[in-house]
């Protein structure tokens, strides 16, 4: 969604740290009971990488959003770095992935204003729309383009609760890292969907987590975003449910056959279907409300997937299906040059477009920004 919502910290009081646009930083990834980090560096034309790795921790460790219980994540961290990275990570400067379901955000058409204006319009805006009380919150907000009226642009605001950032800053503090960037985990993987060479047809960006689908328009930029209640782990109890069978029976069933053709295959399109038809009206309506909303009428032309739940079988095609639009996977590896280093697990690598997109952020620029 934004470039660098790491301008929330700062504004609340705390320094970035000096000079630190020449060093590198890596990506940290905190999932639903999973964790994920990556560094690279530019090489090339591409990206270089130096180290990855993911663990696991019990989920009840975060609640709302909340990391409640950070020395269980800290010690899932500190084994990953010991034993199970895959290269090295070299650098305690970390840009850190927030929890997009938790954030609140509003698209928000404006009169070309100063940049003290628009401050004052995006807080005006926030104390009018979202739903909580100011002081609770770290507020951040990007130009995202030109209206439908000539004469406007529209503004993206984000909001995230303090107790979630504080408690992402905490477990940062706790693990010796200097978090510089903070940013939600849909505006990580536009960030990497900028180098894609078809970055420039608007397009809608689908990450699919573990309890919720991530949906943004990217049209030079995130310009919209919202979260819909298509997680895969939603998507295994359904299957589980319909099919009879107990929770990891339903994930190798969802892993091997999906949606694609199998003897299966009415039962869990079934299961899938008030999941699914829930996320294709939001779909709709997000392209709908864009294309009404934008200034020069470009229209989106095309639907990417990403995340974990993107892996499903059969997924890409119910949406081509259904969306009469043309639908693919969104691989992290095809910008990336291994070296020396083992490539992502084929079933994995999708997952990976979080951690790489933050890992993909150039210091100079959060610095400059």
């Amino acid at each position: 969604m934004l470039k660098n919502v790491g301008k929330m910290t700062k504004n609340s009081g705390s320094k970035p740290p000096l000079l630190f646009e020449d060093k590198p930083l890596f990506g940290l990834d905190i999932g639903h009971g999973k964790v994920r980090v990556m560094q690279l560096v530019p090489f090339k034309r591409r990206l270089r990488l130096i180290g990855y790795g993911e663990t696991t921790f019990e989920p009840s460790a975060i609640h709302d959003g909340v990391i409640e219980t950070p020395e269980v994540i800290a010690e899932a961290i500190q084994g990953l770095f010991r034993h199970h990275l895959v290269g090295d990570i070299t650098t305690t400067r970390t840009a850190i992935a927030l929890p997009m379901a938790r954030a609140f955000t509003r698209s928000l058409e404006v009169p070309k204003l100063s940049d003290k204006e628009l401050a004052e319009a995006v807080t005006n805006e926030a104390e009018q729309y979202i739903p909580a009380a100011l002081e609770d919150l770290y507020i951040d907000y990007t130009r995202a383009g030109a209206s439908a009226e000539a004469d406007k642009n529209t503004v993206l605001i984000v909001a995230m609760p303090k107790a979630i950032v504080d408690s992402y800053l905490t477990l940062s503090r706790m693990l010796g890292l200097e978090a510089v960037v903070l940013q939600t985990s849909s505006g990580a993987g536009a960030q990497l969907f900028a180098r894609d060479p078809q970055s420039d047809v608007p397009s809608l960006l689908i990450d699919f987590g573990s309890n919720s689908a991530d949906i943004t328009v990217y049209d030079r930029g995130p310009a919209v975003s919202g979260t819909v209640a298509c997680g895969s782990e939603l998507i295994t109890t359904a299957i589980a449910h319909e099919l009879g069978v107990t929770e990891k029976e339903a994930t190798l069933i969802k892993a091997k056959y999906g949606l694609g053709i199998s003897k299966k295959q009415t039962q869990i399109e079934k299961a899938l279907d008030p999941t699914l038809s829930l996320l294709v009206k939001e779909i709709k309506r997000t392209v709908r409300y864009y294309e009404e909303h934008t200034h020069d009428k470009r229209k989106i032309s095309q639907v990417i997937i990403a995340g974990g739940g993107a892996n499903m079988p059969g997924l890409a095609e119910y949406l081509t299906s259904n969306l009469r639009m043309a639908v693919r996977s969104f691989d992290p590896s095809i910008f990336i040059d291994f070296g020396h280093l083992q490539p992502f697990n084929l079933t994995e690598r999708m997952s990976y477009v979080t951690a790489a997109g933050l890992a993909a952020i150039d210091p100079k620029e959060v610095f400059d920004a």
